[in-house]
């Protein structure tokens, strides 16, 4: 008997996730392999059912139940309810019950009607109509009862089902157009390409009798890598194996475009199609004001418990002196004098703890989520923050760090398409040492002055001549851009010659402006058709290159290459590249030439890219045939072997010359740094372009300034002296001037402070973070950190995106723990957007990647100006001050109530009603504080912008620091003082009413919350700056509500209750003089210390915001227009070279200064290219 199949099936299901199998075999239309080919197990596969839904309609109450009882807060008031069912307490269990349902209840909709809109979204995916072969015929089924195996048909601009390997398509050449935008956000059309032994199966018939297994890696979450392999059986000989990638890989999610139909077979269904396992939820980020919240929770807590045993002690003590435990009119049965001391001590303990829980504001939470989901649709709404030009607007993909906004340390930005528009424009190309200026293209649009070629430098020779057309042949076939004739086509690109119209569409924007360019100067690239690539050369004559081999681009090897044969026979490698991977791998070319001009060009911030070739003879090629089948059929360490044979195809080339292309500063990017630094955010750029590039681009935004000393750490200075004596080199440079540099003046713009700028690669970070042969890493990393933080701007050049979440892990995790926000644009972005506090994604050119995965999305990086300075201020603002009000108002709350046990004998006698217990936090006092945190703006908004230091008031969580949380809880404590005492001496032995009755205990504590409502209810309208109608409304509305329920509660006999204790209390103390008196002097009194104590710190000690609050402020500064408009403009030959410096005409070359911020200076310089 066989039992592998019993094997196979108890690994399978039986062995833990390290004896899993890597790799499947998939059978296609089902068809066993034919006899002695290979053992035929048939494997089970999750259907094509997509579930992104949390919960099913059987487990929504249990599961809701248990994820919001782990919260905390919610867990200790379930603890209290049943407590308070289970002994008897002085509080009903309604008290605790009641608001515990109502905020279960709010959380358990919102999370139901977000579920279910997931399941209707599910269900609309599941149930679509597809097309798939069976017994050579074509069916229609339900797109979730697919399986793998399934052979699909799909049409043009239907949806990929399952992630499909590409076997056929109409088209004769075997390919096909998809757009991944629902994926990456890529809007352009990515050429895909079938089987080499199917794509001429074109009918059902034809791909119904395919007989073929496949053999393929594991589900991966990577869009862009594939592994696997496909055998196709024919008869009776050995079946024909071929290599699939990712480009014989058609993903779920995706769109077919420009074909009529293609063929394909199901690998990856369901939640294991590579679009799903990229659904998979972030970690979860928690805000300062989060982890400040809880703090102050433990805090209040541990106060509670000190109440509770101060209460039990003091009880037994007062009842240990005769008669006291037992009075009288209230004597023990036989029963309760045997209990057990402890077991009734241990049961006061919990009474007094039920009787004072309300300390602990379990609304808070709910009144915060409702908030910050509130809140975050102001940056949606935000006109001001939408982009006509992309028609796109601010996402907030989750709004649990809306107030971290207002908190951000440290930016890490990236530069291409973040600060650049990473829309290229060709500037010129240099060949042999000659350079060549074409026409300037952007975006298919042509100069009308332009005309011909500008050379500069001498005319070739002969021979380079012949190096000149190679170079642009080069530039026309060593790409992978398509040709459209089509001007419908997303993102159009015209020739610019009237005459034939093309339309370039790449993954890559440097590609386009290539291909663009050297049309310009004489060479058009035509198409891609049968694998053979058509150029139209000077004298309009199309010369056909076979295409053999790509070498596609990676971001480790950071070049291209292409193989084609000539019509002549000739077989050339093309190759292009980045400087650092081309150079090292030349043997012949003007090398020093083309460097020199390469470096000039890096230092105008220009992207350049380097062009060499060689020739192949037959048996090389057939050599590198051998090699690059090898490797690409390993289901093993395909990559590595890949690279490896990359390594040794890619040698011994001819320098032909490089290009350079224009990556322009978005608009706004340099103002919007400025104001950043200005608010006190140190900004950082990781880059994986080269030193001088980035260095160029970084003076142009303003990151460096004129008074910037450089400091590197680059790999070129490590080689000339070991890392240890460069990082104790630039620590003693540094921390010189560390005493004047400090955060204040690091963000200015005054000359005569100097600052300085830290530029460091991929290479030296590798060995400052790899550990030390004597196992102590630690020591370079804190070095380097102080070098870090003595610098005012930080360029990280030649950046892995591993590399930039391991800099942004690095300062996170520093000993000040900086709040850290991450913003980019590309795939390549999203690892340190992912680390980052708070990740921000630009919805650019690069794929809307880096958007999904980040906490928000901006269209523009100008936005990040409004979003942190005013958005994220306001948030901070408006929450911190909800979370201290609430803690403040329960104080007041719970505080007499502590009070009152001392005069009632410790009995747990309540001081307040039921109802008023109940409704505290719910109804009379809860709207205010709303909607004072969604609409507070204690500064103008202009002003925000206007004025960015303001930032600098709020940050490091300056309002909930335990300085301002002791403020407002001795506060809260005060008022408690003042409502019990004041109401208690004003009428001890004192009759009150006109019928010579005195008040009782219920009117007594009746007049405590009266005062206690309207006190903290003022407080807060004391606090408010920003009135609107809505505030009015809400404020003096829930003052009238209070009145107006406690007229009802206590003016009429309510039937379904067992007790009647309140009926006409409110009426008869509203009724007594004294009591109105009492009122409106208890609040006067409460709110005197804190209105003293603003009136004196304003004129006293101001801070920014209260100078800015003053009536005579204004913010002016005149040459802050003229800087603006010139911000373009700063130029630099060399960065470490001299600037010259221009005075605005305005200034006559004085220093001037913001009124608003004496110490800081306003741009009153230029600086200017010094070519």
């Amino acid at each position: 008997m066989d039992c592998s199949l019993v094997r196979t099936l108890v690994h399978r299901y039986c062995a833990g996730e390290e004896n899993w199998v890597d790799s499947r075999t998939i059978y296609v239309g089902h068809r066993e392999p034919p006899p002695g080919a290979e053992a035929y197990i048939p494997q089970r596969y999750p259907d094509n059912r997509i579930v992104s839904s949390k919960y099913t309609f059987w487990n929504f109450i249990p599961k809701n139940l248990f994820e919001q009882f782990r919260r905390v807060a919610n867990f200790y008031f379930l603890i209290i309810f049943l407590v308070q069912l289970i002994i008897d307490t002085p509080t009903s269990p309604v008290t605790s019950g009641l608001p515990l349902f109502f905020v279960i209840t709010v959380t358990a909709i919102k999370q139901g009607y977000e579920d279910w809109l997931r399941h209707k979204a599910d269900n609309a995916m599941n149930q679509c109509p597809v097309h798939f072969i069976q017994h050579g015929k074509l069916v229609r089924k339900q797109s979730r009862k697919l399986r793998v195996g399934d052979i699909v048909m799909v049409k043009e601009d239907e949806t990929f089902p399952c992630d499909l390997i590409f076997l056929s398509s109409n088209r004769g050449d075997g390919t096909c157009h998809v757009t991944t935008a629902s994926l990456d956000g890529e809007s352009s059309h990515k050429t895909h390409y079938a089987v080499q032994d199917t794509k001429g199966f074109h009918t059902e018939e034809d791909i119904g009798g395919l007989h073929a297994t496949i053999e393929c890696e594991q589900p991966q979450p990577d869009l862009y890598k594939f592994v696997g392999r496909i055998n196709v059986y024919s008869d009776l000989n050995d079946p024909v194996v071929r290599p699939l990638g990712s480009e014989n890989l058609l993903l779920r999610g995706a769109t077919l475009k420009n074909t009529e139909k293609i063929f394909g077979v199901a690998i990856y269904t369901g939640m294991e199609t590579k679009m799903a396992l990229n659904y998979q939820s972030k970690s979860q980020k928690r805000s300062a004001v989060e982890k400040s919240m809880n703090a102050f929770l433990i805090v209040y807590l541990c106060i509670l418990i000190s109440k509770a045993l101060i209460n039990t002690v003091l009880k037994y003590v007062w009842q240990s002196e005769p008669f006291r435990d037992e009075p009288w009119y209230n004597q023990k049965t036989e029963s309760e004098r045997q209990r057990n001391l402890f077991l009734r001590a241990f049961t006061d303990f919990l009474a007094f703890m039920v009787l004072f829980n309300y300390i602990i504001p379990v609304s808070m939470y709910v009144t915060v989520e409702m908030q910050k989901f509130l809140g975050s649709y102001f940056i949606t709404w935000d006109e001001d923050m939408f982009d006509e030009e992309t028609g796109e607007g601010p996402l907030v993909n989750t709004s649990d760090l809306n107030e971290e906004l207002g908190q951000v340390e440290y930016i890490f930005t990236d530069k291409t398409g973040t600060l650049t528009e990473n829309n290229m424009e060709f500037k010129e190309c240099c060949i042999e040492g000659h350079v060549y200026v074409p026409h300037v293209i952007c975006n298919g649009q042509v100069l009308p002055e332009s005309s011909g070629i500008d050379m500069i430098d001498s005319s070739p020779s002969v021979n380079g001549r012949e190096r000149e057309e190679l170079f642009f042949r080069a530039l026309c076939l060593c790409h992978t851009v398509q040709v459209k004739d089509d001007d419908s086509v997303d993102g159009p690109r015209k020739s610019p010659d009237g005459g034939k119209s093309c339309v370039y569409i790449s993954s890559s924007p440097d590609e386009v402006a290539l291909v663009e360019g050297v049309q310009r100067l004489g060479f058009t690239y035509l198409r891609l058709k049968d694998n053979y690539m058509e150029v139209l050369n000077r004298e309009n004559h199309v010369e056909r290159f076979e295409l053999l081999e790509i070498l596609s681009f990676d971001s480790v090897r950071r070049r291209m290459s292409v193989i084609v044969k000539s019509a002549t026979g000739e077989i050339y490698l093309f190759c292009k590249g980045a400087d650092s991977s081309i150079f090292p791998r030349v043997i012949e070319g003007k090398v020093d030439q083309i460097r020199a001009r390469v470096e000039r060009n890096a230092v105008e911030g220009l992207r350049t890219l380097c062009v060499a070739y060689k020739r192949l003879i037959q048996e090389e090629y057939e050599g590198i045939c051998k090699l690059l089948q090898a490797a690409k059929v390993a289901l093993q360490d395909r990559e590595k072997k890949l690279a490896e044979a990359y390594e040794q195809i890619e040698k011994d080339l001819i320098l032909l010359g490089a290009t350079a292309v224009e990556d322009r500063l978005q608009e706004k990017a340099a103002d919007t740094i400025e104001a950043l630094q200005k608010a006190g955010i140190k900004v950082w750029v990781l880059t994986g372009d080269k030193m001088e590039t980035a260095a160029a681009t970084c003076y142009a935004c303003k990151l460096f300034r004129r008074n910037t000393q450089l400091l590197e750490l680059t790999t070129k200075r490590i080689e000339e002296q070991s890392l240890h004596d460069v990082l104790f080199e630039l620590s003693k440079t540094v921390l010189r001037h560390s005493g004047s540099l400090t955060r204040d003046n690091l963000s200015g713009l005054s000359a005569d402070i100097q600052d300085y700028g830290l530029i460091i690669d991929g290479a030296a970070l590798s060995l400052i973070m790899k550990p030390r042969e004597d196992g102590s890493s630690s020591n370079y990393r804190e070095l380097f950190l102080e070098i870090c933080r003595s610098c005012s701007a930080v360029l990280c050049c030649r950046m892995a995106p591993l590399q930039k979440a391991q800099i942004v892990k690095l300062i996170k995790f520093s000993k000040e723990h900086p709040i850290t926000l991450a913003v980019g644009d590309g795939a390549n972005d999203v690892s340190m957007i992912l680390e980052a506090h708070v990740g921000i994604g630009v919805i650019g050119k690069e794929g809307r990647q880096a958007a999904r995965n980040s906490d928000y999305a901006i269209p523009k990086f100008k936005h990040l100006k409004k979003m942190l300075l005013v958005h994220g201020h306001f948030y901070y603002i408006r929450i911190s001050e909800l979370v201290q009000y609430f803690f403040y108002k329960n104080v007041c709350f719970i505080f007499p109530q502590f009070l009152y046990q001392f005069f009632c004998g410790f009995s747990q006698q309540t001081l307040y009603d039921t109802a008023y217990l109940t409704l505290y936090n719910i109804s009379f006092t809860s709207l205010p504080i709303l909607l004072y945190s969604l609409m507070e703006q204690h500064i103008g908004i202009d002003v925000l912008k206007r004025d960015p230091t303001l930032y600098r008031d709020v940050a490091k969580n300056a309002l909930l620091r335990w300085r301002v949380f002791i403020y407002w809880t001795l506060l809260g404590l005060f008022d408690a003082l003042v409502f019990f005492f004041g109401a208690y001496f004003m009428f001890e032995n004192t009759t009150v009413t006109s019928n010579g009755q005195i008040f009782g205990n219920w009117t007594f504590g009746t007049l405590v919350f009266t005062v206690m409502v309207f006190t903290v209810t003022l407080k807060l309208a004391l606090d408010t700056h920003y009135w609107t109608w809505i505030n009015h409304f809400v404020i003096w509305g829930s003052l009238l509500f209070y009145v107006v329920f406690s007229l009802l509660w206590g003016g009429v006999i309510w039937p379904f209750l067992n007790y009647q204790r309140m009926y006409y209390v409110f009426i008869q103390m509203l009724s007594s003089g004294p009591a109105w008196l009492a009122i409106v002097l208890l609040v006067t009194i409460s709110l005197l210390p804190d209105v003293l104590k603003k009136v004196l710190c304003r004129q006293l000690w101001p801070t920014a915001t209260e100078r800015v609050q003053s009536p005579g402020y204004q913010s002016t500064c005149p040459s802050a227009a003229w800087y603006s408009s010139h911000s373009q403009q700063v130029m630099l030959a060399a960065w470490k070279g001299k600037v010259s410096v221009e005075p605005p005409p305005t200034l006559s070359g004085s220093r001037h200064h913001c009124s608003s911020s004496p110490s800081h200076s306003c741009p009153g310089t230029r600086v200017q290219m010094l070519v």
